[in-house]
């Protein structure tokens, strides 16, 4: 966890990213991070399910942008729960400090960033009153769940950058720890992602993308 591994990069809505040095590869859209985030995650994720209680799974913690935001979502409407991050490279003070996200971000949303920024890895912590948080860095090709979810954040490198992320094993599996009414949401609409999702049990809605993208991939377990 020592190095920096990343560059930074301000994308088209004012909200920074970094470009991994290692896969060469953006951690978000260079159309717009925040952008991207909120529409594939928090509007076509988060804000589709009527739980009050929800367990969150994310493949690909990154920059802690998408837990943010979650955060914030949970915090307004009290939600209870859970939220648990694999990261197999997890970033570095140095490379966190070259995000903009404290300035952007409203001020709480900026302030539960920084909590989630600060907090250890592979320790189960209270975010909020009845809302945990567990990071844990570890090889997701490896990962098993020993947990059942609501809602799955999938947000891996490319697959054309990562394919051993994106493999229908590693989708079946996410499927079998999903709570049935539950979903998996991710940027990718590559054949072969939607191939290894139908495979897997998933029913995939094509959704309107975010600025730079045509679609996205919302998958159900019913």
């Amino acid at each position: 966890m020592n190095g920096i591994h990343s560059t930074p990069y301000l994308t088209a809505d004012g909200s920074s990213t970094l470009r991994s040095l290692q896969f060469g590869a953006h951690y978000h859209s260079i159309n717009g991070a925040l952008t991207e985030s909120e529409h594939i995650f928090i509007k076509y994720g988060l804000k589709a399910l009527p739980f009050k209680k929800i367990d969150i799974l994310e493949v690909g913690f990154g920059t802690g942008l998408n837990a943010a935001l979650t955060a914030a979502v949970v915090k307004s409407k009290t939600l209870e729960g859970s939220y648990y991050g694999l990261e197999l490279f997890p970033l570095t003070e140095e490379e966190y400090a070259m995000l903009n996200y404290g300035s952007i971000l409203p001020e709480e949303t900026s302030a539960l960033w920084k909590l989630l920024c600060r907090m250890p890895w592979n320790q189960t912590k209270d975010l909020l009153p009845g809302f945990t948080i567990h990071k844990q860095q570890c090889d997701f090709t490896k990962w098993h769940p020993t947990m059942k979810y609501h809602l799955i954040y999938f947000d891996a490198f490319a697959p054309d950058d990562q394919p051993e992320m994106w493999q229908t094993e590693r989708f079946r599996m996410l499927y079998k720890s999903l709570h049935n009414g539950g979903l998996l949401v991710t940027y990718s609409v590559k054949g072969i992602v939607k191939n290894a999702l139908k495979d897997a049990g998933f029913i995939l809605d094509r959704l309107q993308g975010p600025p730079g993208k045509r679609h996205m991939l919302r998958a159900w377990k019913r």
